[in-house]
């Protein structure tokens, strides 16, 4: 379980549908320690802070595992922070951690929130449109960290588990209750209960539950 590469980048513009979009999604690998608060790595930025960032959205993660498959169907080859990702590692796919789950690297101390929800920038910047839908069919969505505990990080480090979450429920399976059996109303009641899900996905789950549950 290693930090594989850390990526930042403040927000800039592009043209998209000729009109001005400011994205932070164009991340480059940094060397060195970087300081990593509650809300940012820093040196990084999100231009849209109500669908990106914030505490509960503070590290934008995705497994280095995932970018062979995608090399080879998009026939090119693609960098570390290609999905705008701020850490890239290996050991920690969807599979393979939990919402909740608590891990140290480096000084921070870091807890699993939510899956990744890919947005049309990632479309925009590899040209392709279709590239949201496909990476939510896949369940190749990354995830987030929230930040317990400030600190320095750094590219090469190691994950620690701390704690997994004792519901055990996989980011992989969120995502699964979010795009694919969205009736499965046990798993997504299951899910609530999972005090440390970010409050975006709870929302949006609790509503589902409650248009059922009213008629």
């Amino acid at each position: 379980m290693q930090l594989l590469s850390l990526n930042v980048a403040m927000p800039v513009e592009i043209q998209y549908q000729g009109k001005p979009l400011s994205t932070g999604i164009y991340k480059k690998a940094v060397e060195g320690a970087v300081y990593l608060s509650t809300v940012q790595l820093a040196g990084d930025g999100q231009a849209d802070l109500v669908n990106h960032g914030g505490p509960d959205k503070a590290v934008c993660v995705y497994p280095s595992e995932h970018y062979s498959s995608w090399e080879e169907r998009l026939e090119r080859d693609l960098e570390f922070g290609t999905f705008g990702e701020n850490f890239t590692v290996s050991g920690l796919t969807e599979t393979q951690v939990h919402i909740g789950d608590i891990f140290e690297l480096g000084e921070a101390l870091l807890q699993v929130s939510q899956p990744r929800q890919p947005c049309f920038k990632l479309g925009k910047k590899l040209e392709l449109a279709e590239m949201p839908f496909w990476v939510q069919q896949t369940g190749h969505t990354g995830y987030y960290f929230r930040v317990l505990k400030e600190g320095h990080v750094e590219s090469g480090q190691q994950f620690r588990l701390v704690e997994q979450d004792a519901a055990g429920i996989t980011v992989a399976e969120a995502n699964r209750l979010k795009y694919h059996d969205k009736s499965d109303w046990e798993g997504i009641r299951s899910l609530l209960k999972v005090e440390a899900l970010s409050e975006s996905w709870r929302d949006s789950f609790q509503k589902r539950l409650d248009a059922v549950e009213k008629g």
